[in-house]
């Protein structure tokens, strides 16, 4: 799966993308990630990417001219790669559809992702009408720019590629893999610590009490023992 990312700050991604499960992944050949400085595509000498909004306000909207420049760009190597058919363009925005685990996997279905970044108070509302598939937001909270979404997005979806993680029954029987399922509480070594100690029954070896005991717990944050 390939991803590009337009963005007006392209060294945000640098650490985050290179540790972890996303950097085998893509040590790995599971994914690719194009990051897109989006100055490279101004018109002027200046690199000018943004400018104040018509009718008056407060701050700087994110231009056409070099959104547009940049997806043609990138809609062009993608047709060398036969992925131009199987991509969709998104905008991180404050006014866009909240994201779910369902989303995720509907998203994972594509070959391809083009993820625009916006910044200060947005992108010409052009860009939305006619260059975009789709608007999405984290949640209902203001960010000074899409990067942060943009990288929430690409961890949810490349989890979700067979192969990527180590163990794949992972992704099927954790939080949200099915509406309103939260996973069970889990616990490791030591059985005491400070006298806050494991639940007896994960220690009994019984592997039917610890079943019943899961699906007991599934959904809760104070468990019940």
């Amino acid at each position: 799966m390939r991803f590009d990312i337009i963005t007006i700050f392209p060294k945000i991604f640098d650490a985050y993308f290179s540790e972890s499960i996303i950097k085998r992944a893509q040590a790995g050949g599971f994914v690719d990630i194009d990051i897109h400085n989006l100055r490279d595509y101004a018109p002027d000498k200046h690199k000018t990417v943004d400018d104040t909004p018509y009718g008056g306000g407060a701050g700087m909207v994110l231009k056409v001219e070099p959104i547009y420049g940049c997806l043609k760009a990138i809609k062009g190597l993608l047709a060398e790669d036969g992925l131009d058919s199987k991509t969709k363009i998104i905008l991180f925005s404050a006014k866009g559809k909240r994201y779910t685990q369902r989303d995720a996997e509907r998203l994972a279905g594509y070959g391809s992702l083009i993820l625009l970044c916006g910044r200060y108070e947005g992108v010409d509302e052009r860009v939305v009408e006619n260059l975009c598939d789709e608007e999405i937001s984290l949640g209902d909270f203001v960010l000074t720019g899409g990067e942060i979404p943009a990288m929430a997005v690409v961890d949810s979806i490349v989890r979700l590629i067979p192969g990527v993680l180590g163990n794949s029954e992972s992704a099927k029987t954790e939080s949200h893999s099915e509406d309103g399922y939260l996973e069970h509480p889990q616990y490791t070594k030591p059985e005491d610590f400070l006298g806050w100690k494991v639940p007896e029954v994960l220690l009994s070896g019984d592997h039917k009490k610890i079943s019943q005991w899961r699906e007991k717990n599934q959904g809760k944050k104070n468990y019940e023992s």
